[in-house]
Formats: structure tokens, sequence, C-alpha cells
């Protein structure tokens, strides 16, 4: 019997020590044409030097974006409206062209139709739902691409844990580390949440803490517009007495202080405390990550061009993180998933919310976004993904998930629902898949969630595969799926 052998309690993320479960597969009828196990090793170290391609898009995101509707808005409301179905069906919102030929919004999206010819929609996203039609289990899948053992009858989930499976944002930056001094994951301005569930799906679960999203919550109430004001960073501060150059000394005296303590060296050696300790000095030195939040440095057109709201310049600091290097950006939709005013969970009063406070705010902050990037060459090398945990129902005034909605008002959908993905090698002015005629199911080209977090980890040069190894040391791939060939161009 093969054995592969490993390290105990490590997991694989390493890309000098990763495999996949292809790789370790085919290790067993590989032995028939000479190629040993060793060879195999080898082989691997041989193609990571000489940088293999895995494809249309591969690694040629340096950063991600992920613009997390969080609340599941309607697909029908918005980038797929459907005509000559029934009233029931039928959106409240007028047509509009848009810069594909074809290619319809309503008219809830006036700007991003003016700039869709930059992105590709996915209009066939959609799973069936096992306990997935609350909110937090369906962002947990979204966000790990693995569904939980444990699902109340009302779809919600236990509290962060260290058993969880990592936000996919944590998985990059561990086979991916920065190589400037700059926060490598940020989210921000809330966190992922329903109800009292705070934060499931955000962390780095079982990789550890080290992975975790510095996260970036300003003070003050969901609706209140100008939270992206009252940014804090003080721990990326030096204290005014301390100079650069008089840490660098304390530093280096740090340094003498341990060169005569190899014992203590040895037995903290596993733990890389000198990497996290230079990481932190370098951080702080910088400067990079106080100059990035400094928001204010924007000229007043730029961020009116976002919008004077929590999500467009919750948008505008993501470009200027990434600017800055920052590897992975989530931006959490500003509004608690279950909740009235501008969430996205429109169970009631979906015209006059939609209309008035979510749409406007979408529209203006993610148009602006993507233009902006696109403009200053940052596309190339950004990938932006803007989807939620599923759309709406189609029929208006149904209940699929045991809330009440009201005549105008549409309940939770995972079936079908809209995605949109652009830059880092994604085709322009796409549509990927097609929903049937009342957008209840894909019809053509149907897209998994673990699929599009799978597209994601190919975009950055990383195999959905790769093995990482969880609290039980029990082998786990990042993803049981592929990425979607079609979406790169």
């Amino acid at each position: 019997m093969l054995v592969v052998p490993g390290r105990n309690g490590k997991d694989l993320c390493d890309s000098h020590l990763g495999m996949t479960r292809r790789a370790v597969l085919r290790v067993g009828g590989s032995g028939l044409f000479g190629l040993t196990l060793g060879s195999l090793f080898k082989l691997q170290a041989a193609n990571a030097a000489a940088g293999v391609k895995g494809g249309p898009g591969w690694n040629k995101a340096k950063s991600v974006v992920m613009v997390y509707l969080q609340g599941g808005p309607s697909h029908i409301d918005l980038w797929d409206p459907k005509e000559n179905v029934p009233d029931k069906v039928r959106s409240a919102f007028k047509n509009i062209p848009t810069k594909i030929p074809g290619v319809q919004f309503t008219e809830n999206l006036p700007k991003l139709a003016q700039v869709n010819d930059k992105f590709t929609m996915i209009r066939s996203m959609g799973y069936t739902p096992v306990g997935l039609f609350n909110h937090t289990a369906a962002i947990y899948q979204m966000m790990t691409g693995y569904t939980t053992d444990k699902v109340s009858p009302s779809g919600q989930l236990e509290p962060p844990t260290p058993k969880d499976f990592p936000n996919f944002g944590s998985n990059i930056i561990r086979l991916k580390p920065s190589d400037v001094p700059m926060l490598p994951f940020v989210m921000l301005p809330r966190p992922l949440q329903e109800s009292n569930v705070v934060g499931k799906a955000g962390t780095a679960g079982f990789l550890g803490r080290d992975y975790d999203p510095y996260t970036l919550y300003p003070d003050g109430d969901d609706m209140d517009m100008a939270k992206m004001e009252k940014i804090r960073v003080d721990d990326l501060k030096l204290r005014p007495e301390v100079f650069a150059a008089r840490l660098e000394r304390r530093a280096k005296l740090r340094e003498m202080i341990d060169a005569g303590m190899p014992e203590i060296d040895n037995a903290v050696a596993d733990y890389k405390l000198d990497e996290y300790y230079d990481r932190a000095l370098n951080l702080v030195i910088s400067g990079r990550a106080r100059e990035a939040f400094d928001i204010g440095r924007e000229d007043a057109k730029t961020r009116d061009r976002y919008g004077r709201n929590t999500f467009g310049q919750s948008l505008l600091l993501a470009r200027r993180l990434v600017e800055a290097g920052t590897r992975v950006v989530e931006v959490i939709w500003p509004k608690v998933a279950n909740s009235d005013n501008h969430s996205w969970d429109h169970h009631v009063g979906l015209t006059e919310r939609m209309k008035n406070r979510s749409a406007p705010m979408l529209d203006g902050g993610l148009s602006a976004f993507i233009a902006d990037l696109d403009d200053r060459g940052l596309l190339d090398e950004t990938l932006v993904v803007a989807v939620g945990e599923f759309g709406r129902s189609p029929e208006k005034g149904v209940s699929t998930s045991g809330n009440g909605n009201s005549a105008d008002g549409r309940d939770h959908w995972p079936y079908c629902f809209t995605a949109v993905v652009a830059g880092a090698g994604t085709k322009r002015g796409y549509v990927h898949g097609k929903s049937d005629k009342t957008a209840s199911a894909p019809l053509e080209d149907a897209v998994h969630p673990g699929e599009l977090l799978a597209s994601i980890y190919h975009s950055v040069g990383i195999d959905p595969e790769t093995i990482v190894y969880n609290h039980l040391n029990q082998p786990r791939e990042l993803v049981k799926a592929q990425a979607v060939g079609k979406l790169f161009a």
C-alpha cells in the first residue's frame, strides 16, 4: 500500500509543500510509467519554479475584492429582468438598455448599465439548499465553499469557532503571502451577520488567528452614512514619542539579546516569532496602511463619484488598499442581513426600499469602483466579485423560508441569482449562463457558489483542490469544485 508521508498537524498551504488531491491520487498509477513519489515531488517543484500556467485567467489577480451583497438582492429587480411574465413575477421597474446589445437591466441600475462592457455577469448562479434557505448558513457556504454540519430549522448557525472552515481570503493570504509591508486581508465596514450570529464565515477558522482579516468597523449605526469619516487606525500608528529610527534600534537590541539565548530560540522556532515581529514592525514603520486608510486624501469629486455613503466610501477605501498592496478586501454590504431600510432582505416594501435606498448605493458605488480601477490600470490585476448569498423568489408574496412576505416582497431564493465578476483576465461585456423565463432556475451553464470560489482561487494562481488540514488533522480541499473556464478571456 502506498503511504504519502506528511507532517502531523501541519497544513499544506505553502506552495513548497502543497499537493492537490489529484496529484496524490495519481501517484499510484504513475509508478507504472517509472514516476516514483520522489520524482513527483521533484516534478512539482520544477513546475512551480517554471510558473506553470493553469489555463486562461490563471494567476492574473494580484488582489481580490469581494463586494458582498449580504442579504440577498433580487436579481429580477436589478440585472436579470423578465418580460411577458405573470404580474406576481414581473418587476415593478422598467427595463433599460445597457452597453451590451440585447442585454437589459432595470431602471435601478442606470450607471452600471453604462459600464457593463467592462465586466461579466453570471446569470446562472444557483444551488439546491440543504438547510441553506436563510442567511447565515448560505453566507457560510459562499465564503468557505462548505456547508455546515449543524443548521437549525431557521438556517442560523452557532457563532464563529476555531473549527470553522476558513474564509477564502484567509486561504489566499496563507498561500499567497504579501511581499509588501501592508495588511494582507481587510474586511469592512461591518461583519457578516444575521440576527445575533456575528462574524460566521468571516474568520480564518482552523487555519488560526494569524490569518484572520484586519477588521475595520467604524463606530456608528448602520444608517449613519458618514461613518467612514470616523475611521480610527490607532493600532497602526507610532506613539508621538517613539520615532521610527528609535523603534528600529529597539529591534536591533532585541536581536542581540535573542542571539545570546539559543535555548529560547530553539524552543519557539516553530512559532515563527521573528517573522511575525518583523512583519508587524515593518507595517507600523512603513506607514502604508495608515496612508491607505486616510480616505481624506481623495479629492471631493472622486468621493462624490463613489457616493457619500458607507458603501460607496468603503469601495473607495478598497481601491486605496489594493493600490497599497492589500491582497484581499471584503466589502460587506453595510446593513445586517435580516433587517429593514437599505438591507437587501426585501420581504416587504421592496419597490420603495430598492428604488430609494439600496439600489442607488449599489449602482453609484460599484459602477464608480469598476470604472476607476479600469481608468487607473488596476483592473488588469484586480479581481472584483459582487454577489449575495442568494437571490429573491420570482413570485412575490410567497414564503420559501418560513418568513412572512407582503405582496410587494420577495423571499429567499437560492436556486437562481446573479453575480458580477470583473478584471484579472475575466471577459469584458460577457453574460455567462442564462436563467429560465421567470428567473427561477439556470437554463444554461449553471454555476455553483463553490465553482465561483474555485474561479477566485484560480485567478490568484491557487489550485482549488490544494489540500489543507483541519483542526482534526483531516485533509480537506480548499473547495470541492473547479474554476469556470468560460469566465476568463
